[in-house]
């Protein structure tokens, strides 16, 4: 099983070099840090995307356009996943 591309045997290394690294003292503020990055990472995208819905509520762009647009990008996700799989297989042979 894998969690971002990386097997969670990987991630407990991972953990564990850090652990021998900063110590157990530093590590939940280097979790705090981490969590309030991804937090903020999440509100600007958040910020974006209500901006976007905004500026096309603003510009009269219909509701149909809309649901098109949503279906034609989760086409595009469906292949770009389709082809990191071929290519995440081609690279493990």
């Amino acid at each position: 099983m894998t969690f971002l591309f990386i097997s969670y045997s990987e991630i407990f290394v991972v953990i564990f070099v850090m652990l021998l690294i900063f110590g157990p003292e530093k590590m939940p503020e280097i979790a705090r840090n981490l969590g309030k990055g991804i937090r903020q990472l999440r509100d600007a995208s958040n910020g974006v995307k209500n901006e976007i819905i905004k500026e096309t509520q603003k510009a009269g762009i219909d509701a149909e356009a809309v649901e098109k647009l949503k279906k034609e990008l989760k086409n595009t996700k469906k292949v770009m996943n389709i082809k990191e799989e071929i290519t995440n297989t081609i690279k493990r042979s």
